[in-house]
């Protein structure tokens, strides 16, 4: 595999040159805005599964500005791995930290995270097709909605705040679908848009996991530890 091969995947692109994709380059701002805001509002606690999402959340900007400035293989790798390193992160922390459930629960839904997703893309594509190369994120908010559905009960605010995170990312996922169809219209496309609510999406599902499950104590909870009730 030629990993410096060119790679032409969007509307907005015409040339290999690094600026040929100015809007979608650009765009991956949003995921270093809600890093910022993220790591603002976890603040002093002690909560060091968020902060790693926060990171996890500025490294996918990175990668996706590197792949939509050089287009190249490697560059594909820079922006993919991260997203997935995402998913998987997310989905133990909030198995453990929204169900109250053990490690080994997050390890186990984490473990079978990978054939679902697999046979679900596969079940999406048969019904849908490839959706533009969407289709593989398909079953992320899936399994977010399957999260907010079974915490309706147990935990309703953070149910709520899922189902948001999953609606938000259906729509991004339709600008990111349509970017192709577009384009003789809308030289432009619409790429950059799946970046910046993809952006406040990822954001926003920090924010749940920050606010509805329960926080490790700031080192003032450590220096008084009647202050916390």
């Amino acid at each position: 595999m030629d990993w410096f091969a060119p790679l032409d995947n969007y509307c907005e692109r015409t040339d290999p040159s690094y600026w040929s994709e100015p809007l979608n380059a650009v765009s991956n701002a949003a995921f270093l805005v809600a890093a910022l805001v993220c790591w603002r509002m976890i603040g002093d606690r002690r909560d060091p599964g968020a902060r790693i999402l926060v990171v996890i959340l500025a490294a996918i900007g990175v990668g996706s500005y590197l792949f939509h400035t050089h287009a190249r293989r490697w560059a594909l790798m820079a922006d993919v791995i991260p997203i997935q390193v995402f998913i998987l992160v997310y989905l133990y922390l909030a198995t453990v930290r929204l169900f109250a459930a053990p490690w080994w629960a997050g390890l186990a839904a984490v473990a079978l995270f990978i054939p679902f997703d697999v046979l679900a893309a596969r079940g999406l594509a048969a019904l849908v097709g490839p959706l533009n190369g969407s289709v593989s994120y398909g079953p992320v908010p899936i399994l977010i909605a399957a999260y907010a559905l079974a915490l309706r009960n147990r935990a309703p605010a953070a149910a709520r705040g899922l189902a948001i995170g999953a609606a938000v990312l259906v729509v991004s996922l339709f600008f990111r679908t349509i970017d192709a169809a577009v384009c003789p219209g809308l030289p432009l496309g619409t790429h950059f848009l799946w970046h910046l609510l993809n952006g406040l999406m990822l954001g926003w599902m920090i924010a749940v996991l920050i606010r509805h499950s329960p926080a490790a104590p700031t080192p003032a909870d450590l220096a008084n530890p009647g202050r916390r009730g």
